[in-house]
């Protein structure tokens, strides 16, 4: 597949039912297809929604070693709930090596390092074996992620990225969590609207959207893995 034809089939998915993308996905790639996922609210109504479909996909959860202690507990808990295969990718440096080499606290020196070291470079590992990858990202999360479609070509992996629920707004994800009694990130409940790692993620304010408690103050709302 080529940047050309996943722009037809963006035109063509626009507005089809989240199902028909998803079973789509896993017929045209099978075990080529990988989804990414630190459990935030989108990731879990995806795995809900590929779980009702009986398609099993492996996820990729990138360890970063800051991760709060609740997104962990959520992890463990929608593992044995969906059965995942769950691939846990670390960085190649640990947090104390990384310490050593870039001095203490490189999350607020220079964040774009740490994502890359962290995040980037361990996800490029990762995806290596596959041909393309579903994210669950929406576009009215945040400016940076407006203009995402539903199929696209990731040039900098050369493969297929698919967003089922690109279309999907907040209220949308949160009214299926409640209609379907399915597991979320307790920090949701205490104002954090997207939860990242802990040194760089906090609470939003009134005004701000979603995305707007991750990296504050640091003119930053992407880690760099899908933008």
């Amino acid at each position: 597949m080529n940047e050309q034809e996943t722009k037809r089939l963006a035109h063509h998915f626009e507005g089809r039912e989240t199902r028909e993308i998803l079973e789509w996905a896993v017929g045209e790639f099978g075990p080529k297809l990988t989804m990414t996922s630190s459990f935030g609210a989108e990731g879990i109504v995806l795995i809900d929604l590929l779980a009702q479909l009986k398609l099993r996909v492996p996820v990729i959860y990138l360890d970063t070693g800051f991760h709060f202690a609740e997104t962990e507990e959520l992890k463990e808990i929608i593992r044995e709930r969906y059965d995942l295969e769950l691939i846990e990718q670390r960085a190649a440096l640990s947090v104390a090596e990384q310490d050593d080499l870039y001095g203490e606290r490189l999350f607020e020196t220079d964040p774009d390092t740490c994502c890359r070291i962290r995040k980037v470079e361990p996800l490029a590992a990762a995806l290596a074996p596959y041909d393309a990858w579903l994210a669950a990202l929406r576009r009215d999360q945040s400016p940076t992620r407006a203009g995402i479609k539903i199929i696209e070509w990731n040039a900098k992996r050369q493969m297929v990225k698919v967003n089922p629920l690109a279309a999907w707004t907040r209220q949308q994800v949160w009214n299926y969590i409640v209609q379907n009694g399915l597991p979320y990130n307790r920090l949701h409940d205490e104002g954090y609207t997207s939860i990242g790692c802990w040194p760089c993620t906090r609470r939003t304010v009134a005004g701000e959207h979603e995305r707007g408690g991750r990296w504050a103050g640091q003119q930053k709302l992407e880690c760099g893995i899908h933008l």
